[in-house]
């Protein structure tokens, strides 16, 4: 009777898995608004030409306009078809009335309409050690990352409730939402708040037709890594020095599809991994080795992207904590 009861509950989970694991439908950005903050450089005016190369109407929103002019340049050599609206604003978002004034200004060149799909990539690294900190600076750490979203997804969220409108809010963590390392106290609390936020909202939303993902990038190779690396302590260098990175043309394509990841795409053979991203519908989002473990190991009551390869993500963070505890336990 057990065994039989058992055999039924496997039977009907693997009924309403196996559709989810893969078949989901894909989302399609042509013909959609997205709109795009810290769209004037690195990962967002990367995932900014990668939409308009996939045919959206994209909307850059940052506050130089200088260089928003040459992002929209970029853009204009990727469009696809003349009907596209390619448009860029100057607006800072670190407050709930510049990132309502921006997006009202975005939606204008729609007839009105909400943009289809948010993504949050302004924000920048200041790293450091804690104990240089003061007040000022752990405040300033937390303005350049959680409250350069935060205002922009409540905007979004407030306009589209109120009109009815169903949408996408995609915002972008950091593998360091994860985890984090010396060397970097006034970013990762902002990045973890990130993440707590897209938890919140991915079940609040839901409620309203409204999807909700959060990005975990590695490493970027942009001039914000750059100037980030003129004031990271030495010892953070260290640890990184085998970090190679990737462009953001490559992040922005994990993020939107999930495809990156040499390993992922040889594994796809025995079918151990399904694309992630966007696209796919997936709440967290990573696109590398490092970041499937991490999202695997502390996904906690997260919505899973694939049972089967967190289960296998899941087993290497385990055998890889064993293997660094085993000694010190021993010893």
């Amino acid at each position: 009777m057990l065994l039989t009861l058992l055999t039924t509950v496997a039977a009907v989970v693997l009924a309403a898995l196996i559709p989810r694991m893969f078949f989901k439908s894909k989302w399609d950005p042509r013909g959609r608004h997205c709109y795009v903050t810290g769209g004037s450089s690195g990962l967002g005016l990367a995932l900014a030409v990668l939409l308009t190369k996939k045919g959206a109407h994209v909307s850059i929103v940052a506050r130089n306009e200088e260089r928003l002019q040459k992002a929209l340049e970029t853009l204009e050599a990727a469009r696809q078809t003349q009907d596209q609206v390619l448009k860029y604003y100057s607006f800072a978002l670190n407050s709930e009335a510049g990132a309502v004034a921006a997006i009202e200004a975005a939606s204008e060149a729609h007839g009105g309409r909400s943009p289809d799909a948010f993504f949050f990539c302004a924000g920048k690294s200041t790293p450091g050690f804690f104990v240089e900190q003061d007040e000022a600076s752990m405040r300033k750490g937390m303005d350049e990352t959680y409250w350069a979203q935060a205002p922009s997804a409540l905007a979004a969220a407030k306009r589209m409730v109120s009109r009815r409108e169903k949408g996408k809010l995609v915002f972008i963590s950091s593998v360091l939402g994860y985890f984090s390392m010396i060397g970097y106290s006034p970013y990762t609390p902002g990045k973890f708040a990130i993440r707590g936020l897209a938890e919140a909202l991915q079940s609040e939303l839901i409620l309203y037709d409204i999807d909700v993902h959060v990005a975990f990038p590695g490493t970027i190779l942009s001039p914000g890594l750059e100037q980030e690396n003129q004031v990271k302590p030495k010892v953070t260098l260290k640890l990184e020095e085998t970090d190679d990175g990737y462009t953001p043309e490559v992040v922005a394509a994990g993020v939107l599809k999930g495809n990156s990841d040499p390993l992922r795409t040889r594994m796809r053979r025995v079918l151990i991994a399904v694309h992630v991203g966007v696209r796919n519908g997936d709440f967290h989002i990573t696109y590398e080795l490092l970041g499937h473990i991490f999202r695997a190991s502390t996904a906690g009551s997260s919505p899973r992207n694939s049972y089967l390869t967190d289960i296998f993500y899941g087993l290497i963070g385990y055998v890889s904590l064993i293997s660094e505890i085993g000694p010190i336990c021993t010893g």
